[in-house]
């Protein structure tokens, strides 16, 4: 089917490239042929005492054409033109040679062209005309020809801009018609709320919907009126496509799919035209549900950072969509859901009750959720028996949907890699230190004193995690460069929804060890320490400024969860405050560092160790830590989990 469309664009290509030669061809043959040959006087007065003139024209006293009989192209005829085929000889029996030249006193002229028809006895006629006279047909056959052509090579232009999305069916007449895909019962889609897995309420509030337009009935009869709108909003991979996906798979009703980039294009008002001409197709077949991804391509907030009306275009297709989620001729039957992963941006008018009635937060997985994911996606590959499923939602805090399936997919590749014929757990483990970390450069050339010193600044992260109470488990340590990193300490974290100034402390206690592990040992500090610092600042920073943790600032918060001072110029405080919360993000980063070297000169001979170990094996696991600090002060859950891990696969 799609070697036919293929060839069918093909051959609409070559025949607009035949007719346009064509026509090309012609015009520069007449062009080139019928233009008038410049003659002195005396050749003209030759050609006029052989009978081949048929008519002179004078033009603005100055100029005269001539125009010579038919039969001066004949065979035996004396002609001043030579032709070098039979088609040219054709040509000109249709269209006869003109000749051209200057006169200077047209009196003069005219009285010797008088007495030459009179001594040669010839029928030669004689004209004046002082403009320039067009008729229709004599434009026609000058100019037509030209505006023929620009007309094929605009079509054929216009064609190739719609064959590539400019509109439905490749015409540049349905540029403003919308692309969206239909799904409805014909439609073979496969995927269905058991294929989602970790969304539980997000599927519970869009299965409502899916349930009111198989059977409104149920919720009519109680006064209920039908949402107008649902909009998905979470993080980056995190469903909110699949879960729309599989809103088409199990609705029995029309589904209208499209992005919301389709509605932008370069010509104005086609926007504006596509959202109409969706909402016409969607009351048609009513009740439908339209599906529109990345809705803020559209519906950004308007008047933000807009540049001499340079946003008019996208603002006129915001307007129509207000319009018509929630205008006088809005059709009840028809419902929108949207996905965005920039909800802070989105105009209030479009989230307001009414247009899009509820929104559905779709947030990365919490533990079970994961473990869920992982279920949908393993049940494709070849596993080993030593596969925990439970260990591996453990071991991905924070991962999306998506990550979960690279994880899954990785893990794969890397059993393939090693030639094995079944997935085993350090495939999983591998998988995620490639996604998190990148690739594992061994052969990266490191000198041994710089290897040295990257060897302390990550035992020094190790020590400190095991010896804080809140700081994360660590699961293991390496030297091994990966990515842009030369070395990193893995850690587990624990999966709170609430923190304490306690526990963010003893996390940049914790990123501050490598630098300070490197002061004490060799009496100086390197660049190693880069990332550790700007997660520190960013963390100490939201102390004070966001989370209203510091007892200088004291309960205030500057944080803007709006986004309307995203484009703003100015602090919301002023420079004295400024300066106190400067002092009171290096005062507690300060502290942190002081205390990291405390404990590390309290434990500098176990540190010693560590550091020896890892410049031996490169690697280091929890079993290994355990063995140089014996057990840690602050037991955690998964403690004993991270211990069965096998620590040399």
């Amino acid at each position: 089917m799609i070697n036919k469309k293929i060839k069918s664009k093909n051959s609409f290509f070559w025949i607009y490239a035949v007719i346009f030669a064509i026509f090309l061809g012609i015009f520069f043959f007449k062009s080139s042929f019928s233009t008038p040959k410049k003659i002195d006087q005396d050749t003209f007065f030759d050609i006029l005492s052989k009978g081949e003139v048929q008519k002179i024209l004078v033009k603005h006293k100055e100029t005269v054409l001539v125009y010579l009989k038919k039969d001066a192209f004949l065979e035996g005829s004396n002609t001043y033109r030579d032709f070098s085929n039979e088609n040219e000889r054709k040509f000109f029996t249709t269209y006869p040679l003109q000749y051209e030249f200057e006169i200077g006193d047209l009196q003069f002229f005219q009285k010797k062209f008088e007495e030459y028809k009179n001594k040669y006895n010839i029928v030669a006629t004689i004209d004046f005309k002082n403009q320039q006279e067009y008729t229709i047909t004599k434009f026609f056959f000058d100019y037509g020809v030209f505006f023929i052509l620009l007309i094929f090579f605009w079509i054929f232009i216009f064609r190739r801009i719609g064959a590539t999305g400019g509109g439905a069916g490749g015409q540049i007449f349905n540029i403003g018609k919308s692309k969206a895909k239909l799904f409805d019962e014909n439609d073979d889609v496969k995927i269905t709320f058991k294929d989602v897995a970790g969304l539980d309420g997000a599927k519970e509030e869009v299965q409502e919907i899916v349930d009111f337009l198989k059977s409104p009935q149920k919720y009519t009869k109680l006064g209920g009126k039908i949402p107008k709108g649902a909009l998905l909003i979470g993080p980056p991979g995190t469903g909110k496509t699949l879960l729309a996906k599989a809103v088409a798979g199990e609705a029995k009703v029309p589904f209208f799919s499209l992005s919301g980039s389709d509605f932008v294009e370069m010509f104005v008002g086609v926007g504006a035209s596509r959202v109409r001409d969706l909402f016409e197709k969607a009351k048609e077949k009513s009740p439908c549900i339209i599906f529109i991804d990345e809705i803020d391509a559209i519906g950004r907030a308007r008047g933000k950072s807009s540049i001499a009306g340079s946003n008019d275009e996208r603002e006129n297709t915001l307007n129509q969509l207000l319009t018509e989620m929630d205008g006088f001729g809005t059709n009840t039957n028809v419902i929108v859901l949207a996905a965005t992963n920039r909800s802070d941006i989105l105009d209030q008018a479009l989230l307001r009750p009414g247009r899009f009635d509820r929104t559905i937060i779709v947030d990365t997985p919490e533990l079970n959720e994961r473990k869920e994911i992982f279920c949908v996606h393993l049940k494709r590959l070849v596993l080993s028996n030593n596969v925990d499923i439970d260990f591996l939602a453990r071991q991905t805090p924070g991962f999306s949907g998506a990550d979960i399936a690279n994880v899954c997919n990785e893990s794969a590749l890397i059993a393939a890699r090693k030639n094995r014929s079944e997935i085993i757990s350090q495939d999983f483990l591998d998988a995620i230190d490639r996604i998190i970390g990148g690739l594992e450069k061994k052969n990266k050339i490191i000198k041994p004193n710089e290897k040295k010193r990257i060897a302390y600044h990550e035992a020094g992260h190790a020590t400190i995690s095991w010896l804080l109470e809140h700081a994360a488990p660590l699961v293991k340590v390496t030297i091994v460069p990966r990515g842009r990193t030369l070395g990193s300490a893995w850690y587990l974290p624990e999966e709170r929804q609430l923190t304490t100034p306690e526990q963010m402390k003893d996390e940049i206690c914790t990123l501050l060890a490598g630098r300070s592990a490197e002061e004490i040992i060799f009496s100086s500090i390197s660049t190693g320490a880069l990332n550790d610092l700007e997660r520190v600042t960013k963390q100490a920073q939201s102390m004070v400024v966001i989370f209203g943790l510091n007892d200088k600032i004291g309960n205030i918060s500057y944080y803007d969860s709006t986004g309307q001072n995203e484009f703003s110029f100015s602090k919301p405080y002023s420079e004295k405050t400024a300066q106190i919360i400067d002092e009171e993000i290096s005062k507690i980063i300060t502290e942190q560092y002081q205390r990291a070297k405390k404990i590390l000169k309290n434990n500098e001979k176990k540190l010693s160790m560590l550091a020896n170990q890892l410049l031996e094996k490169e690697v280091l696991f929890r079993e290994d830590l355990k063995k140089i600090f014996g057990e840690r002060p602050y037991p955690d859950e998964i403690g004993d989990m991270l211990s069965t891990v096998n620590s040399n696969p």
